[in-house]
């Protein structure tokens, strides 16, 4: 297993490039050992909470007063995840479990390992995979609020600035297709489950028989992914379905067992949908969701000025 302070590196790197989590509303219930330290527009911040964050800014030997800087994360925290409830802008709870098995993969270790290491330190799985959604959905929701004014400019002046034109994008509607290897039986069956499902992509009958198709074979599910459009495809997929060539893509392995994705259809669009999307993606890259970028500070000083905070 790796050392400590590779782990925290790699901790870093993951929640800034592929993790996430859904941003769960705040719960009337609380650990015995934890008390209500603040309490952040009807969101509780406990001293569990703190102590668990306080754990974590060890592990990125953080310097300073520990428990004042993670009290002050956690008020913060409180005000941005009551907004991304607001707007209605958390990250999906499916992508939850694959960002943070993917996380653990990278690392070499399985979830149960990771999970291991992250109780050690005190900081605990649930706390770290809340600490990665606001790290992901805050951009999101920084984005949506900014997208037009950070440049000054509506769609319709951005479209005319590029000569009347709407960006083209790609549009594909999608099938998952998950050969499903179980936790305790993945040492064991993983690499048969992955020519499985490599032999079944050159059988694939198409998306209007997709399910018919997996009924055919043993532990196999078809999610429909609908309609997505190039910039919001997941990292993770894209290179495959850049590399695509046929119905299928290429396997990859992920929490769930071996999984690819069926197209049924690409095309090139230049709709409005499209249009503000391929705009939204330009403005988050150029933002990189920089934290400290000057619209996150500022939408945050807007909501602590306007916010309820009781501190204890």
């Amino acid at each position: 297993m790796m050392g400590r302070q590779s782990l925290v590196r790699s901790m870093m790197m993951g929640v800034a490039l592929a993790a996430a989590v859904t941003i769960a509303a705040p719960v009337g219930t609380v650990q015995a050992a934890s008390s209500v330290v603040a309490v952040v527009n009807n969101m509780p911040v406990t001293s569990g909470e703190i102590e668990r964050r306080a754990a974590f800014l060890r592990l990125q030997r953080a310097k300073g007063n520990l428990r004042a800087m993670a009290r002050e994360q956690m008020i913060e925290d409180a005000l941005k995840r009551t907004e991304i409830l607001r707007v209605r802008n958390s990250v999906s709870s499916s992508d939850v479990e694959a960002a943070y098995a993917r996380f653990a993969s990278s690392n070499k270790m399985t979830t149960q390992q990771l999970g291991q290491v992250l109780d050690r330190a005190g900081v605990g799985v649930e706390h770290f995979k809340q600490y990665i959604a606001v790290q992901m959905s805050w951009p999101r929701v920084v984005n949506a609020r900014y997208s037009g004014t950070a440049t000054g400019k509506t769609l319709v002046e951005r479209m005319q600035a590029n000569g009347g034109k709407k960006p083209v994008t790609t549009e594909y509607f999608l099938k998952q297709v998950i050969f499903v290897v179980p936790e305790k039986r993945r040492n064991a069956i993983l690499g048969k489950r992955k020519a499985e499902a490599e032999a079944s992509r050159s059988k694939f009958p198409g998306c209007d028989q997709a399910k018919v198709f997996a009924a055919t074979m043993l532990d196999v599910s078809i999610r429909d992914l609908g309609r997505v459009l190039a910039p919001e495809m997941p990292e993770d997929w894209k290179p495959l379905i850049e590399k695509a060539d046929g119905l299928t893509t290429g396997t990859r392995v992920t929490e769930r067992g071996v999984e690819y994705l069926a197209i049924c259809k690409k095309r090139e669009v230049n709709d409005d949908v499209a249009a503000e999307m391929v705009f939204r993606a330009e403005d988050l890259a150029k933002s990189n969701g920089n934290e400290n970028d000057e619209n996150s500070k500022k939408y945050l000083a807007e909501l602590r000025k306007k916010a309820t905070i009781t501190e204890r």
